[in-house]
């Protein structure tokens, strides 16, 4: 939380998108004998997978155990994951008809999470902030109208193109109805939010200030204030410019980067494009836990060394960790970040 407000901070703090997953142990033995979503739908257990993830691994911030695409089900959507771990939406949405037809979001339908929140901010150390989390407008909207991920956003970018007033109107739903549900997790508990706009670096530039950064702004402005916003994306070197401006008033919002910037020069060029000092996250390659220990380390030391000690700096890697990443190799990580930043911050 010092890190997000630009304050000192005695040793850079650190936690892992998917911190909590299927590279654990106990989370697979869970995952034997409970659904996907079931285990989102469960407060006790999703409770229990935030906390123990974040006892192990020994870092600084929890995040909800939960789906970005939770909210898809009260906006009048069937939401499965029977194709192996990747989600599958019904009835896609390709039309200004199918947009007529979205629900407003009942929060009590969402209730599950909202205790789950409630259960792991009781069980977690009061010293350990709790993350919520939601998708940005854009990717919400794509998971929507390709019916799960997709590689080009055929029909994603054919609706924008198509029917620039169906996209107008799906996207300011989308808005309304995303800042509503991250301001209920506020509510319940969490501290500070991460907006995951993870597919909007399919756009261009010009694309992405047309269709994708007013709607974003609608969502970070409405999020209660004060309450720092994690703004992350992927493939987005292009527009992290533009990004920071999505965020518009929020003075709270750190930018995280993935690990196909420098990220010296990421924050250099955020805090040009600002005017004033920006908080960043990241931006470890998720593949280097793959790799030896001492190299993990070096890539650390590395990223620190970009950092420069600078107030604002979050360690993170550029995406979540992948499946078959060891356990050692993340808690490793964990333990190099605070060893080899200690007592240097600026």
């Amino acid at each position: 939380m010092k890190a997000c407000r630009l304050e000192p901070v005695d040793a850079t703090p650190v936690w892992l998108m998917r911190q909590a997953g299927r590279y654990m142990k106990e989370y697979r033995e869970l995952r034997g004998r409970v659904g996907f979503l079931d285990l989102c739908k469960n407060p006790d257990l999703a409770a229990e997978v935030a906390v123990t993830a974040a006892a192990r691994l020994g870092v600084d911030a929890a995040i909800i155990f939960a789906d970005l695409l939770l909210i898809a089900e009260p906006l009048g959507f069937k939401l499965a994951y029977d194709r192996g771990e990747g989600p599958g939406i019904e009835p896609v949405l390709r039309r200004s008809a199918d947009v007529d037809r979205l629900l407003e979001v009942d929060l009590e339908s969402l209730g599950y999470l909202f205790e789950a929140i409630r259960r792991t901010r009781a069980s977690l150390d009061a010293r350990l902030p709790l993350l919520g989390f939601a998708g940005a407008p854009f990717t919400l909207a794509s998971y929507l109208i390709e019916g799960g991920g997709s590689r080009h956003y055929q029909h994603t970018k054919a609706l924008i193109y198509s029917d620039p007033g169906a996209w107008r109107a799906l996207m300011e739903h989308l808005a309304r109805n995303l800042a509503r549900y991250v301001n209920a997790q506020i509510a319940a508990g969490v501290q500070a939010v991460q907006i995951f706009d993870t597919w909007v670096g399919c756009l261009a530039p010009h694309d992405y200030r047309e269709y994708a950064l007013p709607y974003t702004r609608l969502l970070i402005e409405a999020i209660t204030p004060g309450v720092p916003v994690i703004h992350f994306g992927i493939g987005t070197g292009m527009l992290l410019e533009a990004m920071l401006e999505a965020g518009g008033s929020n003075q709270s919002q750190i930018m995280a980067l993935d690990w196909r910037v420098a990220l010296d020069e990421a924050w250099a060029r955020l805090e040009r494009a600002a005017g004033r000092r920006v908080g960043v996250q990241g931006n470890l390659d998720p593949v280097v836990l793959f790799a030896a220990p001492a190299t993990i380390r070096q890539r650390v030391k590395r990223i620190l060394e970009q950092a420069d000690g600078r107030v604002g700096h979050i360690f993170n890697l550029g995406h979540g960790i992948l499946p078959e990443t060891p356990v050692e190799h993340v808690i490793g990580l964990v333990d190099a970040v605070h060893e080899l930043s200690a007592h240097n911050a600026k």
